[in-house]
């Protein structure tokens, strides 16, 4: 009960200062602080499209912050969500192309399960040679991030894409996710859908596995520390293996909200930086998992809202809040001693 009002004390402070922040910011561009408010809590915090909009945005970010807080959690620095992210929707769309004839129960299982091997395929390479050769996996991860997004816009502009366009055929019908409209009549117009559910999932079971499980024992005292593991008895290289590919396939999942849920294809550059975002919200999470979900939240609130006040504000004021909420936490961290104990 402590570590909740802690962490529910820390929130709370970030969310006053990122206010108060955005008071001073508002009052040194000479616009109204008061109307900038109302517009947002008008525009998106009491409105169904905007809310739902927001929803939609944290999604894909739920996913790559998940991806990131298990593998910092686990001691390993995967900056490569971006290029697993591309590699799983990719392979998932080429999967949906490849059987239209598939009802959905079969397809959307099938699909899911290719982007999370796709993602996880696509974190072996650094997993192996940081096993293997004690690479370091920030350098790996992150050049295998402009090779999955270079191998798959030449993909697209080369044997996939629709006439015109720098996006593949449309899937069939059967590969969709329901939206939140569909589903429970929330959110009209929005394409917030059922893959925001299956983050959900994802988040409670890995804080279910990571704290109530030998195994997530393991794996974080190999991130607290690899050697006292292993005179333990833990084997550190496969778990390295293990954790990275884990890693990788929760980022794979991620391209589901746009592929599945949304536009139903894959299109160059629809994560939008997804993936290097993923790292700052497993940071302002500090790697909880469950943390992991009003942190994303946090960032698609600011990034909505700077698209919303774009006619008032710049943009660039909320890109900076983002960033404030990131050293406010550090700030935090160093203040209540380390990250909160379960």
């Amino acid at each position: 009960m402590k570590a909740v009002l802690r962490e529910a004390r820390w929130v709370a402070i970030t969310i006053a200062i990122l206010a108060l922040a955005l008071t001073i910011g508002t009052l040194a561009l000479k616009q109204s602080p008061v109307e900038v408010f109302r517009l947002i809590f008008s525009e998106v915090v009491f409105d169904g499209y905007g809310l739902g909009q927001t929803f939609y945005k944290a999604t894909m970010l739920i996913f790559t912050g998940l991806a990131c807080s298990l593998a910092f959690r686990c001691g390993l620095f995967n900056i490569g969500a971006e290029g697993q992210l591309y590699a799983g929707a990719f392979a998932m769309t080429l999967v949906g192309l490849k059987f239209p004839g598939l009802p959905a129960i079969l397809l959307i299982p099938l699909m899911l399960a290719t982007a999370a091997a796709g993602g996880a395929a696509w974190a072996v390479v650094p997993a192996v040679l940081k096993a293997k050769r004690g690479a370091h996996e920030v350098i790996t991860t992150m050049m295998m991030n402009f090779v999955a997004m270079a191998m798959a816009n030449y993909l697209i502009s080369a044997h996939f894409h629709e006439p015109e366009t720098i996006h593949t055929a449309e899937l069939p019908a059967a590969a969709g996710l329901p939206s939140f409209e569909t589903m429970f009549g929330l959110f009209k117009g929005s394409p917030v859908n059922a893959s925001l559910l299956l983050s959900f999932i994802i988040a409670a079971a890995i804080a279910y596995f990571l704290w109530r499980t030998p195994t997530g024992f393991e794996w974080r005292a190999v991130g607290v520390s690899p050697d006292a593991a292993r005179t333990s008895g833990v084997k550190v290289s496969a778990t390295t293996i293990k954790v990275m590919l884990a890693s990788g396939a929760i980022s794979g999942l991620a391209g589901s909200n746009f592929v599945l849920g949304y536009k139903h294809y894959f299109e160059q550059g629809f994560a939008s930086g997804a993936g290097f975002l993923g790292i700052a919200v497993a940071l302002v999470a500090k790697n909880n998992p469950i943390g992991v979900i009003p942190s994303a939240l946090l960032f698609a609130f600011m990034s909505q809202a700077g698209l919303t006040l774009n006619r008032t504000i710049p943009r660039e004021m909320f890109d900076i809040l983002q960033a404030a909420a990131i050293l406010i936490v550090v700030i935090a961290q160093n203040k209540l001693g380390g990250e909160t104990k379960k």
